[in-house]
């Protein structure tokens, strides 16, 4: 007699669940150390005040609040195209949508590393009231989300849930440092460049 297909999937999949959530184990921790070490490296470096400043701006800050707010651009591209990747978007599934996805990450993370040097180096790890605290937090665990997401992304038979959580988790965490910067910042100073 021949076993009965769902239940040896159903025992194949609960054989291999706990294999396939043990193989995140050390994208988390990396993540977790990523996170840990930018904010311990942010808390105790003493900021210089000291950026560099990019020809067509006014000044440093300027620069930060424009990159951030690419980056938060191209992450909606990222969202938007995840969801056409998977099919969420209802019929419009465009086969462009995974080099779309790619690319907009890339650039979106280009975008984030000298606003992330500059706000390490030049202010370090604030928290002179709530804003300030939210935005330090968030950017340190912005980097080490998506230092998970990179490190699980190459692994094969990976749990569907991952890149969604992982990838949703960077987007939130991106939000909310724009929010809590370039959004702050264009409200209060006004939009400059």
């Amino acid at each position: 007699m021949l076993p009965d297909p769902a239940a040896f999937a159903a025992r194949l999949a609960a054989e291999t669940e706990p294999a396939r959530t043990a193989s995140l184990l050390l994208p988390v921790l990396a993540g977790a150390a990523v996170a840990v070490a930018t904010g311990v490296y942010a808390k105790l470096h003493q900021p210089t005040g000291i950026a560099v400043n990019v020809a067509g701006f006014t000044g440093p800050m300027q620069v930060k609040v424009w990159l951030g707010s690419g980056a938060m651009a191209l992450a909606v591209v990222q969202v938007l195209s995840a969801l056409a990747m998977w099919g969420r978007l209802g019929g419009f599934r465009p086969s462009w949508a995974g080099v779309a996805h790619r690319w907009s990450g890339r650039l979106a993370f280009l975008l984030a590393v000298p606003v992330a040097v500059h706000c390490l180096y030049a202010l370090g790890f604030a928290a002179y009231d709530l804003r300030t605290l939210a935005h330090s937090l968030f950017g340190c665990f912005f980097f080490g989300v998506f230092t998970t997401k990179m490190l699980a992304l190459p692994k094969p038979g990976l749990a569907g849930w991952v890149l969604p959580v992982t990838g949703g988790a960077a987007f939130v965490a991106l939000t909310a440092i724009w929010l809590t910067s370039s959004l702050w910042y264009f409200t209060t100073f006004g939009v400059t460049r």
